[in-house]
C-alpha cells in the first residue's frame, strides 16, 4: 500500500501545524533557500538568476523589445537596461533595432546565449533534483500541482519570478522583503 504524504510519520498532523512548522513558513524558507542555491550554482559561470530568466524569456519570445520585456517582467527599465548590457558584454544577447519603430531595439539570444541557455537548464535541473530528492517523482508531482494552484490563486505571472518586482521597488528607494530574483528552470 503507498504512503500518502499526509499519513506520514514525517509529517505532523494538520492540527499540530503552528509557526516554523507552517505551510507558509515551509513555503518561505524552502523558497529562500532553493533561491540560494541556485544562485549559488549560476555563480559558477558567473551569471546571476536575473540573468537566467531573461535569457530564458527572450528564448522564449525572440525579438522582444526591452520596454515589453521590461513591462513583463515588472522590472524597471533603467535597471534592465544594466542587466541586458550585461548579458551583451558576455555576448549573449544582441540588440537590433525593431523593425516596428526604430527608436526601439529587439532582443536575440546569440548562439553563445543559446548554449548558456542550455547550461542553465541542464544546472537548473540538477538543482531541483537535488532540492526535491526526499520526494518520489509522484510526489514531486503532487508537489508541483499544488504549488501551481496556489501561484494562480495568488496572481502571480506563470514563469515570471516575483523578485524582479523587487527590482522595481529597491530602484524606486522603497524598503521591501520581496527577495532576489531565484529559481526557474
Amino acid at each position: 500500500m503507498e504512503k500518502k504524504i499526509h499519513d506520514s510519520e514525517e509529517c505532523p498532523k494538520r492540527r499540530e501545524l503552528k509557526g516554523s512548522s507552517s505551510p507558509a513558513f515551509l513555503l518561505a524558507q524552502v523558497g529562500a533557500h532553493a533561491a540560494s542555491k541556485f544562485a549559488e550554482s549560476l555563480r559558477e559561470i558567473e551569471l546571476a538568476p536575473a540573468h537566467a530568466g531573461i535569457l530564458r524569456i527572450l528564448a522564449a519570445t525572440p525579438a522582444i523589445t526591452q520596454q515589453a520585456l521590461s513591462f513583463a517582467l515588472g522590472a524597471p527599465p533603467s535597471r534592465l537596461v544594466a542587466l541586458v548590457d550585461e548579458l551583451e558584454s558576455k555576448r549573449f544577447v544582441e540588440r537590433h533595432p525593431d523593425e516596428g519603430d526604430r527608436r526601439r531595439y529587439a532582443l536575440r539570444l546569440t548562439d553563445k546565449g543559446i548554449s548558456t541557455l542550455q547550461t542553465i537548464r541542464r544546472i537548473a535541473r540538477a538543482h531541483q533534483q537535488r532540492l526535491l530528492a526526499a520526494l518520489s517523482e509522484e510526489e514531486q508531482s503532487e508537489l508541483s500541482c499544488l504549488l501551481q494552484r496556489v501561484a494562480e490563486q495568488q496572481g502571480l505571472k506563470k514563469g515570471i519570478h516575483p523578485g524582479y518586482r523587487w527590482l522595481r521597488a529597491q530602484e524606486c528607494g522603497k524598503e521591501t522583503s520581496e527577495p532576489k530574483i531565484g529559481y526557474e528552470p
